[in-house]
């Protein structure tokens, strides 16, 4: 269990009153309107999104993928020994092998150029996500000890269709600002996985097969002495 998993309860639990205080308004010109519309979410909704995402899984995936090269070393290997025979028909084979074992292994457009490539992209998001979650769960132990918490609680604890509640109403500001705390380090976090994406996406294209261009073997015809 990390930081946010701990932090998740009362933190939810503050973003619940948040939220349904930012659905009835929140104070115009205030720094939460440009984080909502980039965001598209309400912020108690954006943690519970988040909460699903566990750096793990994509460690796992990085390490399966990096045990696969050992297959494609294997497939090398077997491309590599010597062959015992000679003519047209074994240089167009050794056209073909050397082709292949360049497909499988030789550069970062090889398939195994690729295998590490996409190791290496689960490996960044699994920091990524490991990161991000420890940032988040700063983020939410700071509004969780902060004095807008309790005005936030205060103003949700009011009986429903009491007066003051709303965009004017008490809590609405402290909710705003806690509103754009958590939106503010959520909103860097998605900017760091589109960096990644665009940094990794010309290493992670399809290897492409190129045949090799063999020459048209010939064959000699046969002739006997004394013809």
């Amino acid at each position: 269990m990390d930081a946010l998993e701990r932090l998740a309860e009362p933190g939810l639990d503050l973003l619940r009153r948040v939220d349904t205080l930012l659905a009835a308004g929140a104070p115009e010109g205030h720094r939460v309107w440009p984080l909502l519309r980039r965001m598209q979410v309400l912020p108690g909704e954006a943690v519970r999104n988040f909460l699903d995402l566990h750096p793990a899984p994509l460690a796992a995936a990085g390490h399966s993928a990096r045990r696969l090269v050992r297959g494609y070393d294997e497939a090398c290997a077997a491309l590599t020994d010597p062959v015992l025979w000679s003519g047209s028909a074994a240089s167009s084979y050794g056209q073909a092998r050397a082709a292949l074992l360049r497909h499988l292994d030789e550069g970062p457009e090889s398939l195994v150029g690729r295998l590490e490539s996409t190791a290496g992209f689960a490996d960044a998001l699994a920091d990524w996500v490991e990161g991000s979650r420890l940032a988040l769960a700063r983020a939410l132990a700071d509004v969780l000890r902060c004095a807008e918490a309790v005005t936030v609680v205060a103003a949700t604890s009011t009986p429903a269709g009491a007066p003051g509640r709303g965009a004017a109403g008490p809590g609405a500001t402290e909710a705003a600002e806690i509103a754009a705390r958590v939106l503010a380090v959520l909103c860097v976090a998605y900017d760091g996985a589109e960096t990644l994406l665009r940094q990794w996406t010309p290493s992670l294209a399809e290897s492409r097969w190129r045949a090799p261009v063999a020459e048209r073997p010939r064959y000699d015809t046969p002739t006997r002495v004394g013809w």
